[in-house]
């Protein structure tokens, strides 16, 4: 439905969230609020609120049973309206960004923001004036202010220099969702997982969802390329291209409520990608941490060398392997990791090359050449191992129909 059309100077900031009928009802006829005359042309339009005192935008604040603020939360994170003040308003706390287009950060850092205890329920204003800015609880990405005592995060004026500054990750300058996230994502994760923000595996999946997520959105708003050379093709299915597409197109209509609504939307798809992510790291790559460190201390009774770890069963290791391995000493790199294919008794095993770094399809070194590209009865003449199964053509991982067959595979590429 098409809201009624209010006068410029109104339709600037709107709040985005769901709020209760009965409240909007008795704000209505608050004293603060405006109440146009009956040959304004506002008279069937939004009622605006003047400046709220924020002793009024929390006074009302009434607990919910859990169940019942579970089901407000999903709804509110759903289904956020750009709804006029005067009908919206709800006694939390409020965030504040700029209107008009918007990015991956500001809209990552807002939904972050309600997932906290001090902002789980605010509600959101859009708009650049300071004026309407300063008695806001929070401001991100706008107002030229970065203060985390006064909950200040922007980072586009001059002499901004704060990096992430933990774990290494401290050659990035921040955007509003690297702020945020510095100060509120140990505070998230910890909730998230029903843990102490002190408990180990807290800073642990802080730092990884940094490096995994939160880093490539600072660097993209700031501008940062992933390359020093030219990159070898185009990537635009990042979230901060999916966001930008969700701004209207330059030959659609736009108007502050459609940019709300789009912004809304944006956030909506951020939160889902932050927390698909934080979920993956805290129950299947977390977990795999003690199986890779298992397996590591145990390596020089695979093959002398150290080269070689088993897995007994298959899962996420780079990570793992390359935070580890410099605290659990080895004679030599590991060059291969051995696992099966699947838990079914009798499955076939797989080989896979140590790459050079997580990301890196550069290996520290390749099977053979003679074996790449080559199958089953072919590659056991061409290896003389019986039982091999295949050798992908790049030379990164193959297999073999048992664990001996794989085995055998990683000494002789040792040795070649």
């Amino acid at each position: 439905m098409t809201r009624p059309t209010a006068s410029s100077s109104q339709k600037s900031d709107h709040l985005i969230a769901t709020r209760s009928t009965q409240r909007s009802l008795r704000l209505q006829h608050h004293p603060l609020l405006r109440a146009p005359s009956s040959d304004s042309p506002q008279t069937k339009g939004p009622r605006m609120l003047r400046a709220v005192p924020q002793t009024l935008l929390r006074s009302s604040f009434r607990p919910r049973p859990a169940a019942a603020h579970l089901a407000a939360r999903h709804l509110q994170l759903n289904s956020m309206s750009t709804s006029p003040i005067a009908k919206k308003m709800k006694s939390t706390k409020v965030i504040g960004t700029h209107s008009g287009t918007f990015h991956c950060d500001e809209a990552l850092a807002v939904f972050m923001l309600r997932l906290t205890d001090d902002f789980k329920d605010a509600d959101v204003v859009r708009t650049r004036d300071p004026a309407k800015l300063a008695p806001l609880d929070i401001v991100v990405d706008v107002g030229g202010v970065y203060d985390p005592q006064s909950h200040r995060y922007d980072h586009h004026q001059r002499g901004f220099t704060e990096v992430f500054g933990h774990g290494g990750y401290d050659s990035i300058k921040l955007s509003s969702a690297g702020l945020v996230y510095k100060h509120f994502g140990k505070q998230i994760i910890a909730q998230r997982l029903g843990v102490a923000e002190d408990d180990a595996n807290v800073e642990l999946l802080w730092l990884q969802l940094y490096s995994e997520l939160i880093e490539s959105v600072d660097a993209i708003d700031n501008g940062v390329n992933i390359s020093s050379s030219k990159p070898a093709y185009a990537l635009r299915t990042d979230l901060s291209s999916r966001i930008k597409r969700i701004n209207p197109n330059w030959n659609e209509p736009s108007s502050d409520d459609i940019f709300d609504a789009k912004f809304a939307e944006a956030s909506k798809i951020t939160g889902e990608e932050f927390l698909s992510q934080l979920d993956y790291f805290s129950t299947a790559w977390l977990p795999a941490r003690d199986i890779v460190k298992a397996a590591l201390e145990k390596r020089t009774s695979i093959d002398p060398s150290g080269s070689v770890v088993v897995f007994e069963q298959s899962c996420p290791w780079k990570d793992h392997l390359f935070s580890l391995e410099p605290i659990v000493t080895s004679p030599s790199p590991i060059l291969y990791v051995l696992y099966p294919e699947s838990d079914a008794p009798g499955s076939k095993w797989r080989i896979q090359c140590v790459p050079e770094s997580p990301d890196s399809f550069v290996n520290r070194k390749s099977l053979p050449e003679p074996w790449r590209g080559v199958r089953d009865a072919e590659l056991s003449k061409v290896a003389g191992i019986e039982g091999c199964t295949f050798c992908h053509a790049s030379g990164f991982t193959g297999g073999a129909e048992t664990f001996e067959g794989v085995l055998q595979m990683a000494k002789k590429a040792i040795e070649a």
